[in-house]
């Protein structure tokens, strides 16, 4: 995003919402024509969910200037231009490394969560969360994850003993063996890594939630900070 110009257009009689980051703290709005281009901000939600938003309406049509908007996270610089009938409604950007940290933050948050329930010997550096969970029951866990020599389940808490299912590791030749695990809380805990593992309840109608080891993705080319998105009024 940084050094992007982004267009945008406006119509006579409607105005197009410049939607920011939440969270962002606005500093300053600065707009090359300020007679001929209304230009105002307001703020939705409350905290750390509050929103800015820019509104812009142009008083004619045929008309182009500037719009810097400069905030505690970054500067944005816009070039506006007005029509008859075609317009943004609304205006936006999705910031990439913003949800990453996120993510980083919310797996380290259930790391430490982790580590202080089922097992203070915990690898957190190691740990690995690229695991695919499929299946449906009541029982299904939420999460799974290693930490490079032992693997874990997280069940929703309340599990009841009558609901634990066993678990087996799925072999090369599909074939699915039981496996030696630890119950702690509402964890499983297995000492040894698997590619494939099943958990299996009931006879009849048998219940089965598969956990699939998924391989890293193959690194690609660092993101914008901010990618650009809009919603077109017409």
């Amino acid at each position: 995003m940084k050094g992007a110009l982004y267009q945008l257009y406006a119509a006579l009689n409607q105005v197009t919402d410049i939607a920011l980051e939440p969270g962002e703290n606005l500093l300053s709005v600065s707009a090359g024509d300020t007679v001929r281009w209304i230009v105002g901000d307001t703020v939705s939600g409350s905290g750390q969910a509050s929103q800015v938003h820019i509104l812009v309406k142009p008083i004619a049509a045929d008309l182009q200037t500037n719009l810097v908007i400069t905030t505690d996270r970054r500067t944005y610089h816009l070039e506006l231009h007005s029509g008859v009938k075609t317009y943004m409604a609304s205006v936006s950007w999705v910031y990439p490394h913003s949800e990453l940290l996120a993510f980083e933050k919310n797996n380290a948050r259930a790391s430490t969560r982790a580590e202080r329930t089922i097992d203070g010997k915990l690898n957190l550096s190691r740990l690995n969360f690229r695991y695919r969970i499929t299946g449906d029951a009541p029982w299904k866990p939420v999460r799974a994850f290693d930490d490079g020599e032992k693997v874990y389940l997280q069940f929703p808490s309340g599990i009841g003993q009558g609901q634990a299912p066993p678990l087996f590791v799925v072999g090369e030749d599909g074939e699915p063996a039981l496996v030696n695990y630890r119950v702690r809380d509402n964890y499983y805990i297995v000492d040894r890594l698997f590619a494939v593992a099943e958990l299996r309840l009931g006879t009849d109608r048998q219940q089965i939630v598969r956990i699939s080891r998924v391989r890293a993705a193959t690194p690609r080319a660092r993101p914008l900070e901010a990618d650009w998105e809009f919603d077109n009024g017409h």
